[in-house]
Order: structure tokens, then sequence, then C-alpha cells
């Protein structure tokens, strides 16, 4: 790996597409300083835990260790836009169709995508500027407009800092951002460590060492389940064209083992901590008070609820991205086959029988790891910033970026032999 980032450093136009990620990463993390207009950033601080990290929605969005800030918000209104614009696109056939128009299909649905991020922004930052009474400088209503302006303003800007790193940078730019976000918290997290260790005896010790052995073997495990995946075997019959026969050749069809990968981890925490957004509108009391905590993945109906939703949506994301008939017909129209099985229906219900295997399998090894940081509360009683679900992404995002620039050294490669 070090062997491929100096090689990419070398190429000038890659050395400047990580140079240009860098920046626009470096302004994304010095916009999360600046506060908003007439906010009492002390109070705000004052109120948080000194060894809290808040919740995971909260690190993804990389707002908590910058609650203050214009960018409180992060992305996480473009995300959540682009989640209902996926669910959308299966529900709604006019969107479907325009996804399968091409890149300009592509575009209108971005664009329904950012329209629907103002809107998200805005309710959002009502909530949170709400969330806010009592910690301006003064109760003018001035201030509160600026406040939710502002916060707007600042996901917009952020929104088009992704877009950018995507346009000119390396790897997607919303992943990229997700990614310095959740590795920003880690100091946090390894202070709250040290602090455990610090303030307890021996067994003190002994638990924090233990708990970054089990993050150890839970990064090697993600690294292993990220690439593993189910190749299909698949034969091409041979045509005789002129005197020669062409084709005949064997190939296979991966299949990821959780082709959802993180997204359906991100569905399942959004739908959980959706009662606890809208507690920013509505005070938490009484019976609503009480879903907020049962909904909370600390706990055992929760974190059960967690897991379920995880596999629900890891098998609808899949629905969505392998579709087994088309699969099935283009293998027939090109003149493959799956040895053993008939073209046509069987491998198509082959198709969707390995699909859902693996599906439930990667489903539940994600659901699993997602769950260590819960497990190592329960059994350590310690809660740190950082485990199995920012692992996934931190892995995942790093993995595309090695991708990429693996993908972009043998582009060039091609380029010069060719010229």
């Amino acid at each position: 790996m070090l062997k491929l980032f100096i090689n990419s450093w070398k190429v000038k136009d890659i050395r400047n597409k990580i140079l240009y990620t860098l920046l626009i990463l470096a302004i994304v993390r010095l916009g999360a300083h600046i506060a908003l207009p007439g906010i009492d950033v002390v109070a705000i601080k004052a109120s948080q835990n000194a060894y809290s990290t808040g919740t995971l929605y909260n690190i993804i969005a990389g707002g908590y260790n910058s609650r203050w800030s214009i960018m409180a918000m992060g992305i996480g209104p473009y995300i959540t836009s682009s989640i209902i614009m996926q669910l959308l696109t299966v529900a709604i056939p006019k969107i479907e169709q325009l996804s399968k128009e091409g890149e300009e299909g592509r575009k209108k649905i971005s664009s329904y995508s950012r329209y629907l991020t103002v809107v998200l922004a805005l309710i959002q930052g009502i909530g949170m500027t709400y969330s806010y009474s009592g910690m301006f400088i003064s109760d003018s209503k001035f201030l509160y407009v600026a406040s939710v302006i502002s916060l707007v303003a600042g996901t917009m800007f952020v929104m088009w800092l992704a877009e950018q790193i995507t346009a000119k940078g390396i790897s997607n730019g919303s992943s990229m951002i997700i990614f310095i976000n959740i590795v920003s918290n880690l100091p946090n997290g390894i202070r709250t460590l040290v602090y455990y260790a610090q303030t307890g005896d021996a067994t003190g010790i002994i638990k924090v060492a233990a708990i970054l052995l089990i993050l150890l073997v839970v990064l090697v495990f993600i690294v292993v389940i990220n690439e593993g995946e189910r190749r299909i075997p698949v034969q091409y019959s041979s045509k005789l064209a002129g005197r020669r026969n062409v084709g005949g050749q064997s190939s296979y069809m991966p299949i990821k083992v959780n082709t959802a990968g993180v997204i359906s981890i991100i569905f399942a925490i959004s739908l959980l901590q959706f009662p606890e957004m809208i507690s920013q509108f509505i005070p938490a009391k009484g019976a609503f008070a009480k879903i907020i905590e049962i909904l909370r993945m600390t706990h055992p109906i929760g974190a059960a609820l967690y897991v379920l939703l995880i596999i629900f949506f890891a098998y609808f994301y899949t629905s969505i991205v392998i579709n087994p008939n088309e699969i099935a017909e283009n293998m027939k129209k090109n003149g493959g086959f799956i040895p053993g099985i008939r073209p046509g229906q069987p491998t198509s219900a082959f198709i969707s029988r390995v699909v859902n295997r693996i599906t439930l399998v990667g489903a539940l090894v994600f659901a699993c790891v997602a769950l260590v940081p819960i497990l190592l509360q329960w059994i350590f009683g310690l809660s740190v910033g950082f485990g199995g679900t920012t692992l996934i992404i931190v892995v995942g995002v790093c993995l595309d970026i090695v991708k990429s620039l693996e993908s972009q050294l043998l582009m060039r490669h091609y380029k010069g032999f060719l010229n």
C-alpha cells in the first residue's frame, strides 16, 4: 500500500487530485470551528460531557464536537436525502425510469436530491436552533433566523465540497467527508480510553487493553469480509464467425458478501434515532421519553431492532442493486450460461437464491460488528467513540481510495503504452 501511494505521488495529475482532496477536507474541518452568529460557545461546551463523543449519527455528520458551528449538521441532510431518493426510485415508476436514462437521468435525480437536502436541512436547522434556546447571547429573533440560515448554508456548502471531491479529487466525496469527521473524533476516543486507564486500578488497564485487542481483531475481520465475494462461474458458448470460432470463454460473476455495505447500517441508525431528532421540536416527556430510551442502541430492545433493521435494509438495498431477472436476460442474450443451470428463469432463480443466502451472511456479520461498541459498554462498562460501525466506514473508504488510485495508475499506464 505504501508503494502505491509513493507511485501515485510521483504522477503529477494524481498528486494534484490528492492535494485538492486534502485541501477540501481541511476546509471542512476549518468550517467546523466557525461559530454560529450570537451563540454562546462556552455554554454549549459546558453542557457536553468532556469524555463523550455523542451518538453515531452525530459523529458521521461531524456535528457533535462542534455543535455550535455553522457546519454542525455536516453532510447528514444530504445523506438522508440520498437515502430517500433511493427508496423513491423503487416506489415511484417515474423516478425509476429516470435512473435508467443514463447520465441525464442521474443528473435530474441528483438535482432532486439537492432540493430535498435544502428542505431537510431547513427542518433540522430549525430544530437544532430551537434546542439552543437559552444559549444565545440574547433572545433576539434575528439571531435565531441567522442561526437557521447559517446551518442550512453550511450544509449546502459541505454538499458542494463533497461533489467537488467526487468530480476533481479521489474517491467519493460524501464518503471522504464522513471519513474525516470520524477521524476527527478519534483523539476524543483515545482520550476517553486514557482517562479510563488512569482513573482505575490495574483492572482498568486490562479492560482498555482488551478493548484495543478486540477492535484490532474486528478491523482485520472487516477487511476480510469487505473483500469477500461469491464467484458464480459463467460459460460463454462459441459462435462461428466466418471460418473461426469466436467465444467459448469461461468467466465468473462476483457477488460481494455484503452488497449494501455500511448503507444498511446508516439506514438503521437514521430510523432508530428519528424520534430523538423529533425531540428537538417536542420536549421528551412521559411516553415519548420512554420510547426514545427504548430505541437507543444501548437498550436491549433497541439493539435487537438495530440488528433486524440492518438485515432488512441489507436485503432492501441489495434488491435495488442486483436484479437477477435482468442479469439472467443479459447473460442469455450474450450466449452465457451457468454450468448445470438452464438459461432464463432457472438462472434467475439460482442467482436469487445465491444472493439471498450470501446477503443474510453479510448482514449478520455487519450487524454483529456494529454491535461491538454496545457489547463493550455492556461487558466492560466503557463507552468509546469508535467501534464496529465507524471501523466499517473507515475501512471501506480506505479500500475505495486504494482502488481509485490503482485504477488511475493503471489508466495512465495504458495511456502511456498507447502513446
